[in-house]
């Protein structure tokens, strides 16, 4: 199967029920270790403010996460589990994706488990995770404002924040959306980005958004895809990473893109600063982050799952 005939078959599956398993997916862990999807307060089921399930836990002795976590043997990675091609959770509850390949890769360097966890966004982005999960390998953008509560690698990969208008609407440029309503996944920098609030971590400021456009949001960003294929008409743009608008276009869902991209997204793995003790581990996960940016790993997994491409460069 072609790589853009993959990346649609994975969104095909997030709109109806499918029973189909395929090579390359990540499989859960059993036993133990194995995890649900999450609940719908956005904390995975299971989940208690304390690490369970042999998961790390840091001693009294304050001992940084990294030790904590290499005792364990596992490493308890969030990610998004409706946001294909980056993650995705498939019928066979197995996973699949750009971040869920980077993050088995990040645990085999590490010589440890992955143990997937699936909160929603707005909690992994916010800070405070209370030991439910160790890292965030879901895409998480480097702005100004989660500086403040999240740690940072380098990032692994960027991607254009792409805007899409619907088919019904008629719109082909981006000054026609002035006015309009946009849909974005809830706590994003998309929604950010309509509300004129987004800082990049580098200090820079995108452009400004179509005059008096206005956000409303669903869980993800997959999930506006979803609504317009369904034939939802209270929203006339969307707006998400270039790659996912693409895949749903691909996938026959009712959108044209329109203009260029409105700003570049730096993607980094993310640890919680309100956590544990976690300097060691933050300067090991930005170790392999290089790492695997030098040896071509990161570019090997961006030509796969973005046919062809190569989004591991800073875009200008």
């Amino acid at each position: 199967m072609s790589q853009r005939g993959r990346l649609a078959f994975l969104f095909s599956t997030l709109l109806v029920a499918g029973a189909c398993s395929g090579q390359g997916a990540t499989t859960p862990p059993t036993g133990p270790a194995s995890i649900p999807p999450a609940a719908s307060d956005g904390v995975p089921s299971g989940s208690d403010a304390a690490p369970s399930n042999g998961a790390a836990s840091p001693g009294a002795d304050g001992d940084d996460l990294l030790a904590a976590i290499q005792e364990a043997g596992v490493i308890r990675i969030s990610t998004d589990p409706n946001y294909a091609p980056q993650s995705v959770i498939r019928p066979d509850g197995t996973y699949e994706g750009f971040d869920i390949d980077v993050a088995n890769e990040i645990g085999e360097r590490l010589g440890v488990e992955v143990q997937f966890e699936t909160p929603d966004f707005d909690l992994v982005q916010g800070g405070g995770w209370n030991g439910r999960w160790d890292v965030s390998v879901g895409s998480v953008t480097i702005t100004e404002d989660r500086k403040s509560v999240l740690g940072f690698t380098q990032p692994y990969y960027y991607t254009p924040a792409q805007m899409a208008a619907t088919e019904a609407s008629g719109f082909t440029t981006l000054e026609e959306l002035a006015g309009a309503t946009i849909c974005v996944g809830e706590a994003t920098t998309y929604l950010d980005w309509l509300e004129g609030t987004l800082t990049l971590g580098d200090g820079s400021v995108p452009v400004d958004p179509p005059e008096g456009a206005v956000g409303t949001t669903l869980p993800t960003d997959a999930n506006c895809a979803e609504a317009i294929a369904a034939g939802r008409t209270e929203f006339q743009g969307f707006l998400s990473s270039s790659t996912t608008v693409q895949q749903a276009i691909d996938s026959d869902v009712p959108l044209v893109t329109v203009g260029d991209p409105v700003f570049f997204e730096p993607l980094a793995v993310a640890v919680d600063l309100s956590g544990p003790s976690h300097e060691a581990l933050l300067a090991e996960l930005d170790r392999i982050i290089g790492e695997m940016h030098a040896d071509g790993t990161l570019t090997g997994f961006s030509e796969e799952w973005y046919d062809g491409l190569d989004l591991t460069k800073a875009t200008e």
